[in-house]
């Protein structure tokens, strides 16, 4: 009898791991899906489209909350933790859950889920979400531009929509972010890369998107999610770390493989960090990946109006993944308004209503309101919080304007944040010499 699979994730890992390792094994019979971190991704269906001929009726998916039960009535052997950005004490609790209910628990490992590309890889992961994959990413794009190379970048998936129109997903175009219904949180992935001309795919079935995107380019760049480890084997792996949550680099999964993996590894935000952080952060870096080469770059910030702050009261809008799961209290949005002279961070909780209030009941993100826009509602509720607060100006600290996408009155202005890598630094040039 085959032995019967239960997958824990987030609609990322989670259908990856199935995709590769168990769809067409006949040693093994994937019986559901649970889901977390992602509000409105349980309840429905991994589709027959995508999970093959042995799964006619396609495999279910449940809110991880279910997972005592689902391994007691669906006789589980084996359960398979796949999603990231979670502590390792996180990890080891789930793990105690399974054995408690009489499942194995398992992760599996890179060398067995990692596709291989029949051209050079480049793949861009973290430490932890928000320490600066979107800025590395742009950045590395840029520079293998200049040296005359065609690029094109392979995000990791959000699938939050209908599973089997995203299975393969191209974006060229602005225009293509509206004809795919995408949410805030794709579009402050994908829009970066568009608008710098360079095209990206994404989606569900990732062995589809990359005999796809190999065909178009001459190196294709790994824009990696959460700290997950890379989907294609990487020609070379950077990955970056922060020295503001300086010990988490070994503290969460799977981050701390990300390091231990890296070939070459940027200590991003040495701008706003202390020197006790930063040498902190180094001496684990050379302790844990000695050979790996280190980076150093500041993350700059710009404002396009920054007279609009001096004075005012503001309220910021962040990046939502990275103040909920990635455990930061600000982002660039608080750097910017602090450095040009705001006169008051406005706390949105007071204002805030539905399922962001619920989110602040959840993390403790700080006096900032997370951009979460995960559905029609979400953007309705993003909208009533930015009118209803108190506030002279908004600041808009996420990776697009999200001007684009809801209807914000007040005043506003937009910060941006590219990667600096430090004169004393190697280069980005010296990181990518294999695929130059």
């Amino acid at each position: 009898m085959p032995r019967r699979v239960l997958i824990m994730g987030a609609a990322g890992r989670d259908f990856h791991n199935f995709n590769t390792v168990y769809r067409d094994d006949q040693r093994y019979e994937v019986v559901a899906f649970t889901a977390t971190q992602i509000p409105f991704i349980n309840d429905r269906t991994y589709p027959r489209e995508l999970a093959g001929p042995r799964y006619p009726a396609g495999v279910p998916i449940h809110d991880e909350s279910e997972l005592s039960r689902l391994i007691r009535e669906l006789h589980v052997d084996d359960v398979v933790f796949a999603y990231s950005d979670v502590s390792h004490e996180h990890v080891m609790h789930k793990a105690s859950q399974a054995l408690a209910a009489g499942a194995n628990f398992l992760l599996l490992g890179p060398t067995e889920t990692m596709l291989k590309a029949k051209v050079p890889v480049v793949a861009v992961c973290a430490v932890r979400t928000g320490s600066g994959k979107s800025q590395t990413t742009r950045a590395i794009a840029g520079t293998l531009k200049d040296a005359g190379k065609k690029v094109v970048a392979v995000r990791h998936p959000m699938p939050y929509g209908d599973l089997v129109a995203q299975r393969v997903q191209r974006y060229g175009t602005i225009e293509d972010l509206e004809l795919n219904h995408t949410t805030i949180e794709e579009r402050e992935e994908y829009e970066p890369h568009i608008t710098s001309g360079t095209v990206i795919y994404a989606g569900v079935d990732y062995g589809d998107i990359l005999a796809r995107a190999q065909e178009e380019c001459d190196v294709l760049l790994w824009d990696g999610g959460n700290n997950d480890l890379p989907f294609y084997r990487p020609t070379v792996h950077v990955v970056v770390a922060d020295p503001l949550r300086v010990g988490h680099e070994t503290r969460y999964h799977p981050g701390e493989a990300n390091l231990r993996m890296a070939d070459a590894i940027v200590v991003n935000k040495m701008d706003s960090a202390s020197n006790e952080q930063v040498e902190a952060l180094l001496t684990t870096i050379r302790e844990l990946n000695p050979d790996a080469t280190i980076l150093k770059a500041n993350s700059r910030v710009t404002v396009d109006d920054p007279g609009a702050i001096a004075g005012k009261r503001v309220l910021v809008i962040e990046d939502g993944p990275t103040l909920t799961h990635g455990d930061m209290k600000f982002g660039a949005g608080v750097v910017a308004a602090r450095a040009n002279g705001a006169s008051e961070i406005v706390d949105p909780r007071p204002w805030a209503v539905g399922t962001i209030d619920e989110t602040f009941r959840k993390y403790d993100v700080g006096p900032v309101l997370p951009a979460m826009g995960y559905s029609a509602g979400q953007l309705a509720e993003m909208e009533k919080i930015i009118e209803t607060a108190e506030a002279d100006v908004v600041v808009i600290g996420t990776p697009i304007d999200l001007r684009r996408v809801i209807d914000i009155r007040k005043p506003a202005v937009r910060v941006r944040y590219d990667l600096d890598v430090l004169p004393d630094s190697p280069t980005l040039l010296d990181v990518l010499k294999p695929v130059l």
